[in-house]
């Protein structure tokens, strides 16, 4: 199940919050999300809810055994450790593993059918960090798993993040309040979000799919170039917008999600669009593990060797394909020149800041189509299309013409509008408050209509 579809918004998500909203004591608030989470996971994972809810326990178990035993505390952690990665890793990279055994040996090993479990690598990050963060001492052990289960498993943030560490909940899973003032900022929140992912990713996401899906021989420079700036802006979309739905919940629901996109592409360099971008996922590998590694405390060779090993890891988090390994030490080659170039030394301002959005855009835009290109040989030719503008013919023509439609077009334009901060501004000055209401039920009438007539609607973030 997920936010954008007609079964979560006209059914599961009124249901839930009409039970919450007439539960008057937080126990049965709790009982009633936790059931609700569970089914929620259950409706598209029948047999992983069972992994998922079994991953938890592990986690709480360990966690109060690591509170009580000094002896085997390193151990303890260090199993926590090797189970999650050694989850990911049959889950997400057997089969990828053995593809390359089999290559490099010949050997002819069977390769694992296993299902992906949906969101393994968020709930299983969250997971990791509430144990280490016991280890540290940062947090106590919870006493009641249901409460452990509850912040694993809360559904606003359970298949896509953002990465929610457990301090950041600990008070509001058994203390929250929330009022009409914020229920009402929730609701508008998740329906920005849902006119980004219906009305903007959606649309960019036929661009891309249609441009990408053809034979690179079709594909002309224009057509290169448009459909990699339509899959920045899906990805952008897609997953901002689902984050901007998770926090729009939560705070219906009287918890308080950190942010997790700040117009990332805004950025004037690759360090500042790591601040904006996934902050969730920065925040994580940045605390446990760029900051393990040493982070920038031991010289700047070795700051850079710990930037590139984390974005390698980052890369690898993503899937099991060597074009996301690519991507994350591409970001982590651009971060490992910011940190020598004097250009990047000090604040951008002026034409030196419209120099750096530009290097960004262009570096963030080359990355994805290696994110989103099937393998390193079509990203390698997209990216040859781009940057030496050859290989027009009529068909390629037409095929950048047929994706070109009018509602495309508003699309694409809604999206470069909402991807730089004008609406933050417009937001600040008290412009918009009139009329926020009224605009947020227009278009949440407008997404549902979209969503009725069955139209495209993936979600790139299911893959991870």
């Amino acid at each position: 199940m997920v936010f954008s579809s007609l079964v979560f918004l006209s059914m599961f998500l009124p249901v839930v919050l009409l039970l919450y909203w007439l539960l008057p004591s937080i126990t049965g608030k709790n009982i009633l999300l936790l059931t609700a989470s569970l089914f929620f996971y259950a409706y598209g994972e029948p047999v992983y809810v069972f992994l998922m809810a079994g991953s938890s326990f592990f986690h709480y178990v360990c966690a109060l055994w690591i509170r009580k035993s000094r002896k085997w505390r390193s151990a303890i952690l260090a199993a926590v450790v090797v189970v999650n990665l050694g989850l990911l890793c049959v889950f997400k990279y057997a089969a990828f593993l053995t593809g390359i055994v089999n290559h490099i040996t010949g050997m002819g090993l069977p390769v694992p059918g296993v299902a992906l479990p949906v969101g393994i690598s968020f709930f299983t990050f969250q997971a990791m960090s509430y144990v280490i963060d016991v280890y540290r001492a940062q947090v106590m052990p919870q006493k009641n798993f249901a409460y452990v289960l509850l912040y694993i498993s809360l559904f606003p943030q359970l298949i896509a993040g953002p990465v929610i560490k457990y301090s950041d909940v600990e008070k509001e899973l058994t203390h929250r309040s929330f009022d009409a003032e914020e229920t009402a900022l929730g609701i508008r929140r998740f329906i920005a979000g849902l006119g980004k992912k219906v009305l903007i990713a959606n649309y960019m996401g036929e661009i891309a799919d249609t441009l990408f899906a053809a034979p690179t021989d079709q594909i002309s420079p224009a057509g290169a170039w448009l459909g990699a700036a339509a899959y920045m802006l899906q990805i952008c979309f897609d997953f901002s917008g689902y984050s901007d739905m998770a926090i729009g919940i939560g705070r219906m629901t009287g918890f308080h999600f950190r942010e997790n996109f700040h117009y990332p592409y805004a950025a004037a360099s690759i360090r500042e669009f790591w601040h904006r971008w996934h902050i969730s996922l920065s925040s994580w590998f940045l605390e446990y593990l760029y900051i393990p590694l040493g982070g920038s405390r031991k010289g700047r060779v070795r700051t850079c060797l710990n930037k590139f090993i984390v974005f390698a890891c980052t890369g690898i988090w993503h899937g099991a394909n060597v074009t996301f390994l690519f991507w994350g030490l591409f970001h982590g080659c651009l971060l490992m020149m910011e940190e020598y170039l004097p250009f990047f030394q000090k604040e951008s301002s002026g034409l030196k800041k419209v120099a750096g959005h530009i290097y960004v855009i262009l570096a963030v835009m080359t990355g994805f189509v290696f994110f989103r290109a099937e393998n390193m040989a079509q990203g390698a030719a997209w990216i040859r299309k781009m940057f030496t503008f050859t290989g027009s013919t009529a068909a390629s023509t037409q095929l950048v013409l047929s994706v070109l439609t009018p509602v495309h077009l508003t699309a694409f334009a809604a999206g470069i509008f909402a991807s730089m901060p004008v609406m933050e501004t417009i937001r600040k000055s008290g412009t918009l408050q009139k009329i926020l209401w009224p605009a947020s039920l227009i278009l949440l009438l407008i997404c549902m209509l979209n969503l009725a007539c069955g139209t495209y609607n993936p979600f790139i973030y299911f893959r991870f």
